[in-house]
């Protein structure tokens, strides 16, 4: 069993930056997938900010991948979401996601960015 707990999201003006947080607890040594989401106000659907796989390859998504990265530091089971020139587009609560091999998933119960004047 793993537990995600994200943090870092916080109000921020257009132009500035935050880096979100996602702690695992339990092994994911073996993860297959980590990703981070979001999900917009008004909308169900989660988008994908962008992913890292097994190699620690990272594909952001292009509305973002000039802004944002992610990076995963193994030794303290965290994934970070970098964000950079933040804009109101980008208010949303954010998710981090892990897949392991066999279809077991997890998420984090998010944490949210506002961006606003």
């Amino acid at each position: 069993q793993v537990q995600l707990v994200e943090s870092g999201g916080d109000l921020v003006q257009p132009g500035g930056s935050l880096r979100l947080s996602c702690v695992a607890s339990g092994s994911i040594f073996d993860f297959i997938f980590m990703g981070w989401y979001r999900q917009v106000p008004h909308k169900q659907q989660r988008e994908l900010v962008g992913s890292m796989g097994r190699s620690h390859n990272v594909i952001m998504d292009r509305s973002v991948k000039d802004r944002f990265t992610i990076s995963l530091d193994d030794a303290k089971n965290t994934m970070y979401l970098e964000m950079r020139d933040l804009q109101p587009e980008d208010t949303a609560v954010y998710y981090c996601n892990v897949r392991f091999r066999g279809g077991k998933g997890y998420w984090g119960q998010g944490t949210q960015v506002i961006v606003s004047a």
